[in-house]
C-alpha cells in the first residue's frame, strides 16, 4: 500500500473515536448504578437519564420536566447530581466532554494533550485512553481532516433499512432503482 500510495495517511473516523468513548461512559456510569440505593436521586439520574451524560452542550439556563427524575431541573444540575457522587464518573465524564469539544472543533494539539496527559485512575476510561494513545497519529489526523465517512455510513443505514422493509427485489434493478430514489 505504501508503494502505490506513499503520501497517505491513517485516519479514525470521528465517530468511532466518540463511541469508544461513550461506550467507555456508559460501562462506569452502569458500575456506579450498582453501588446505589435504587430509591436514590442519583441512581434515577443515572439510570433513566443516560442520554444526558453523551450531549456535548447540556442546557444550563432552560429548567424542564425531566421524567426520570420527576421534577425540574436543567440539564447540567441532573449532570452535576449524577457526577457529584463518584469523582472517577465525574473525571470520565469530564475527559468525554474535552475529548469530544477538541476532536469536533478541530483542535488537533488540545486532543493531543487530552490524550497523552490522561492519568489512569483505574477504570475502564484508562483502556480507551490507551487505545487512543496507541493510535495517536490516527486520531490527531482526524481532527486535522474534513474528510468524513459519514455520509456514506448513512446511505449504507438506509438501503439495509429499504432491504428490511422490503423483504427482497424481485430483480436487482427493482432494488438499484429504489435505491438511488432513497438516496437522491
Amino acid at each position: 500500500m505504501h508503494e502505490l500510495f506513499p503520501n497517505a495517511e491513517l485516519i479514525i473516523n470521528r465517530f468511532h473515536i466518540i463511541q469508544l468513548m461513550g461506550r467507555t461512559m456508559d460501562t462506569i456510569r452502569t458500575q456506579c448504578l450498582k453501588q446505589l440505593d435504587k430509591h436514590s436521586r442519583e441512581y434515577k439520574v443515572l439510570k433513566s437519564l443516560w442520554r444526558l451524560f453523551h450531549k456535548a452542550n447540556p442546557d444550563a439556563q432552560k429548567s424542564r420536566y425531566l421524567f426520570g427524575l420527576n421534577e425540574y431541573s436543567t440539564e447540567q444540575n441532573t449532570i452535576d447530581i449524577g457526577t457529584d457522587t463518584f469523582p472517577a464518573f465525574k473525571t470520565a465524564y469530564e475527559t468525554y466532554i474535552d475529548l469530544h469539544d477538541a476532536l469536533m472543533g478541530r483542535h488537533a494539539d488540545e486532543l493531543k494533550n487530552i490524550i497523552t496527559n490522561y492519568q489512569p485512575n483505574g477504570t475502564p476510561l484508562d483502556t480507551a485512553m490507551h487505545t487512543l494513545r496507541k493510535n495517536l497519529n490516527g486520531v490527531i489526523n482526524a481532527a486535522k481532516s474534513s474528510y468524513s465517512n459519514g455520509p456514506i455510513e448513512g446511505i449504507n443505514r438506509k438501503i439495509k433499512e429499504l432491504k428490511r422493509a422490503c423483504y427482497g427485489f424481485s430483480n436487482q434493478a427493482n432494488m438499484f432503482t429504489r435505491v438511488y430514489q432513497l438516496i437522491a
